[in-house]
């Protein structure tokens, strides 16, 4: 089910209403994203929690490991081994692992079926695809095709689009 931005803000105490990225973490989340196409592209996403928007301050870049290799082009996983490394360097910095992005080469960006399925919730996930109206209205015109939402951890799964803006 995917929802709209008014409905998140009741739903439990840890969901962002919305998310500042940094302009650098912008730059390099774009780069890595796209890197890799036409297969599809991911990171972790770094920052701090608030009580209502979360902070995107860097960006940690995995590989796709996805098997089979053939199938990268519309599927991906991350290296758990990056995760634990990536969650150390984040503590050591004091920053948290906020969720994952990932790449939509020929897509739009919105969470598949097998995004909600494999991804464990709550989170927040930012997807880079193909630009929608919806994907424009929630970001700056810098980025278009990137959106940005929140997985909520109830029964059934519930998906949001959450607001997102670039800060300096």
């Amino acid at each position: 089910m995917v929802g709209t931005l008014h409905k998140v803000s009741g739903v439990d105490p840890i969901t962002p209403v919305g998310i500042d990225v940094d302009r650098q973490a912008l730059t390099q989340l774009l780069a890595v994203l796209g890197a890799p196409s036409p297969e599809e592209g991911c990171a972790l996403l770094l920052g701090q929690r608030s009580a209502a928007r979360w902070r995107l301050r860097s960006i940690w870049p995995c590989l796709n490991v996805w098997q089979p290799v053939a199938a990268r082009d519309h599927r991906f996983a991350l290296d758990p081994r990056e995760q634990l490394q990536a969650q150390r360097w984040a503590r050591a910095q004091g920053l948290d692992v906020l969720g994952a992005a990932h790449s939509h080469p020929a897509s739009a960006p919105e969470p598949s079926a097998t995004d909600r399925a494999l991804t464990l919730a709550p989170t927040l996930m930012l997807i880079h695809g193909l630009p929608t109206a919806a994907s424009r209205a929630h970001g700056p015109g810098v980025a278009p095709g990137l959106a940005c939402w929140w997985l909520a951890d109830t029964i059934p799964p519930e998906t949001w689009q959450l607001g997102w803006r670039m800060v300096d």
